[in-house]
């Protein structure tokens, strides 16, 4: 299976470090988040990567030329006119994976010991055009999934405005990790263009077709998209000699 990195964010949340560098190349206990997460994707056997730039993207373009992908065969998805958000990088990165069935996507900015083996088996069992890890913890959006963990809505929990793609009875909130296996046919298929979000591409999805949630609650997942977090993310892996 081939991967792509979602790296082409501004890094907002992460300023006034991200004022200089992507935020993909962060460091975190001497290793940058870009490095750290192609090692996680080989960890489970995923060498084809692809990465999409757009804020700084030279710095991007440099790292990646100079260490050699760090192991892996990195292609990159170049943003650097315009940034497209998670939906829009991932369909025009889409021919780079042509031939494939399915794709293993996630966010550069996130740092997990999810096993990826079991979400890509979970997601070949259920045959879905979708399978988004999730978990029950505290986040201002949630996803909310029926009792057979098929996505139906999202939720603001601060406004509570909803989006509901499903009338489903027992909906239950959890906080999507950022991490997804799609399927290439739902990135050909998808009604939007240019700059979207992939959570609308699933939400409309959603409405006529099965797309599953794989609850990973109790693994370690660190969103490292604030200075304080960095901080977190460092203790653990120290802790876990990483």
């Amino acid at each position: 299976m081939k991967a792509m990195l979602l790296a082409a964010g501004l890094g907002t949340r992460l300023r006034p470090i991200t004022d200089n560098i992507p935020k993909a190349l962060v460091p975190v206990n001497g290793k940058t988040l870009l490095e750290r997460n192609i090692k996680y994707l080989q960890k489970f056997g995923i060498f084809d990567v692809v990465v999409n730039v757009h804020h700084f993207h030279e710095l991007m373009i440099s790292c990646i030329q100079t260490n050699n992908g760090f192991g892996s065969r990195i292609t990159i998805s170049d943003e650097s006119d315009a940034v497209l958000e998670t939906g829009g990088g991932l369909v025009k990165a889409a021919p780079f994976f042509n031939g494939e069935a399915d794709i293993l996507v996630m966010n550069v900015d996130v740092i997990t010991n999810l096993n990826l083996h079991t979400l890509i088996s979970y997601h070949m069992d259920k045959k879905g055009l979708a399978t988004l890890a999730v978990m029950k913890r505290e986040s201002g959006r949630v996803l909310l999934f029926n009792p057979k963990m098929q996505l139906c809505g999202w939720r603001n929990q601060q406004t509570n405005e909803e989006k509901i793609s499903r009338n489903d009875a027992g909906l239950e909130p959890y906080a999507f990790s950022g991490i997804q296996v799609i399927s290439h046919h739902a990135i050909a298929g998808n009604p939007f263009s240019g700059k979207f979000s992939l959570i609308d591409l699933y939400l409309e999805l959603a409405k006529k077709n099965e797309l599953y949630g794989f609850d990973h609650t109790g693994d370690t997942f660190l969103d490292v998209g604030k200075p304080e977090a960095i901080r977190k993310a460092e203790a653990w892996l120290t802790t876990n000699n990483e």
